[in-house]
């Protein structure tokens, strides 16, 4: 399995899901996408995104203002 991070922290919303959305798909089905963020409304469109697209979101994380969703790519 293929893992890769995606550093969108200090973008504004829709900006992280967006590079997000594109990153997904260059990588093949069961890749996995670190996405970091600093946007708190990525807390609610990330998971929105993900369940939308077919993607699965392993984990959610916010610590101290920043945002860590790792995500598994869809078919």
């Amino acid at each position: 399995m293929t893992a890769h991070t995606l550093d969108a922290r200090g973008l504004s919303c829709p900006l992280p899901v967006l590079r997000a959305q594109r990153a997904l798909r260059a990588l093949p089905a069961g890749a996995t996408l670190t996405v970091l963020a600093t946007d708190p409304a990525s807390a609610r469109d990330m998971p929105a995104y993900c369940e939308a697209a077919g993607h699965a979101l392993l984990a959610s994380e916010e610590e101290g203002g920043d945002f860590r969703f790792v995500i598994r790519c869809g078919g």
